[in-house]
């Protein structure tokens, strides 16, 4: 019954595309913008791309940034990462992620939540 927050993981090959999505209504604690982290197995945990909740503003990883892009359907309550030119280590379980601080919010507190979606990118 319950929608689960995160989806659109899979098996790609490197150079393809995956679109994640996030059912933002999951989030019932206040932040400053949602989006993503990922953690792959002996891997610390990183912070991928994030959402502005008041202005749309979006933040993203130097590791990601020019292949990846962040947006909101607010109607929907949803937040999607469009994943664009895959590579290897983009492997990881992928989260939709809470945000906090308003100045460099990918360096700040953050949150997540959901059973997490499994993205590999392997030929």
């Amino acid at each position: 019954q319950v929608q689960p927050v995160e989806s659109g993981g899979g098996l790609v090959q490197p150079g393809g595309s995956l679109r994640l999505s996030c059912a933002a209504s999951a989030f019932t604690l206040d932040y400053y913008a949602i989006g993503w982290s990922r953690v792959a197995p002996g891997r610390q945990r990183e912070v991928v791309s994030c959402i502005s909740r008041e202005d749309g503003s979006t933040h993203y990883a130097d590791s990601v940034k020019g292949r990846f892009t962040i947006s909101r359907d607010n109607a929907r309550n949803m937040v999607y990462l469009q994943m664009n030119g895959l590579k290897p280590e983009d492997t990881a379980e992928y989260f939709c992620t809470s945000f906090y601080s308003p100045q460099n919010p990918l360096q700040g507190g953050y949150d997540y939540w959901g059973q997490g979606t499994q993205v590999t990118v392997s030929s």
